[in-house]
């Protein structure tokens, strides 16, 4: 405790170098920790995609190409498939081309809600059954929209109907979320495909892709296997993947993520070294009779190395500590855009642990030096 006002002295010594490399170290683990808990948040999405879920598509694309109704029959008699449903995807916008909204229409037969990630009160799901035109609409949809229960809401798109019209009309009977991290547009309906197939003029009895809840996830690789094989060689090919696999893909669209954090972190904290040792070595430097003094007035050599090594612990500890509070303070809030971030808590703890690093490795050289300076000749130089 006797070496403490030394320290803070020696380290407020120059208040505006300190304050520069407090900044310098604070923003790199502020970085550190950003990162730190964005590649949380993408193993987090990772992880809760459902790997029970499998989306059957068209083996040339997953949204252009469709495919025959007819498979629904044959992918529901596959042993182990619990439900299988029909789904299609077409592009309204409601009173002008900006408001784009997607129309999700569904199968809506027994227990079909258990093939998808949404959630619905039994109320709503309930008045969604009764009714061929109803509606169910996401929240955010009927927040930006102004819509509620009992609204009839028409909408335009490029897709005719068997009567020559464009507009579409569905009935809000409620709204409903999903529950899966890469929902895709927020501005979604969920619309009954029969009451869409009997009414659309073009490509009747095709749809987008199936969705497949199987029994066991265990399972789920020879379920896929076993639903590709019915339309093997033939002109409609499908390929069948989980939701965990989809997100899967996403992230390795990207690229390797995980280098990609490490690349970034190892060149901040390589910038971070050259700073702190620079400005360590230039401490030392300026505080040659300083610490020659210290020598004559029975400081030993080694009393001398450990208390530069304490200012730059303690520099590089506080700044560390305080960069990684901001990050930690920051993911809460990003997390209402960005599901899953969050700082782990080891992530905390290995951000001490390299800011302790660093302070060794960049105080190391100018600590040495101070330890073997030579009284006689630091005070001749004075």
């Amino acid at each position: 405790m006797k070496f403490l006002p030394l320290i803070w002295s020696g380290i407020w010594r120059k208040p505006g170098r300190t304050i520069l490399i407090f900044l310098q170290v604070s923003v790199a683990f502020a970085l550190f920790g950003v990162l730190q808990g964005l590649k949380t948040g993408v193993q987090h999405a990772v992880d809760a995609a459902r790997a029970d879920l499998l989306l059957v598509h068209s083996r040339l694309s997953l949204i252009m190409e469709g495919l025959p109704l007819g498979l629904l029959g044959q992918i529901r008699s596959v042993p182990s498939v619990k439900v299988a449903v029909p789904v299609e995807l077409f592009p309204v916008w409601y009173q002008k081309p900006e408001n784009e909204v997607l129309i999700v229409a569904v199968g809506t037969n027994p227990d079909w809600t258990e093939a998808f990630t949404f959630n619905i009160a039994p109320q709503s799901l309930a008045a969604f059954d009764r009714s061929r035109s109803a509606a169910l609409v996401t929240e955010f949809a009927a927040e930006k929209f102004g819509w509620k229960v009992g609204d009839h809401i028409p909408f335009m798109s490029k897709i005719p109907r068997k009567d020559g019209s464009t507009t579409w009309a569905f009935d809000v009977v409620g709204t409903f979320t999903d529950s899966d991290v890469a929902v895709g547009p927020r501005y979604k309906i969920l619309a009954d495909f029969a009451y869409y197939e009997e009414a659309r003029a073009t490509g009747k009895g095709t749809v987008n892709h199936f969705n497949v809840a199987v029994m066991d996830p265990k399972l789920v690789v020879h379920v896929a296997d076993a639903i590709d094989r019915i339309s093997a060689n033939s002109s409609h090919e499908t390929k069948t993947e989980s939701l965990r696999e989809l997100a899967q893909q996403d992230v390795q669209s990207i690229g390797d993520f995980d280098f990609l954090i490490r690349a970034v972190v190892s060149a901040v904290l390589g910038a971070l070294l050259f700073a702190v040792a620079t400005m360590m070595a230039q401490s030392v430097r300026e505080r040659t009779s300083e610490l020659a003094v210290l020598k004559t007035l029975g400081f030993t050599d080694r009393a001398v190395f450990l208390l530069i090594l304490a200012e730059a612990i303690t520099v590089c500890i506080v700044a560390a500590a305080f960069g990684l509070a901001l990050a930690t303070a920051a993911l809460p809030i990003a997390a209402r855009f960005v599901l899953g971030l969050s700082m782990p808590k080891i992530t905390l703890v290995i951000g001490l642990v390299c800011a302790v690093l660093v302070a060794l490795v960049s105080a190391a050289v100018p600590a040495v030096l101070a330890a073997r300076l030579r009284v006689a000749t630091a005070l001749a130089e004075r």
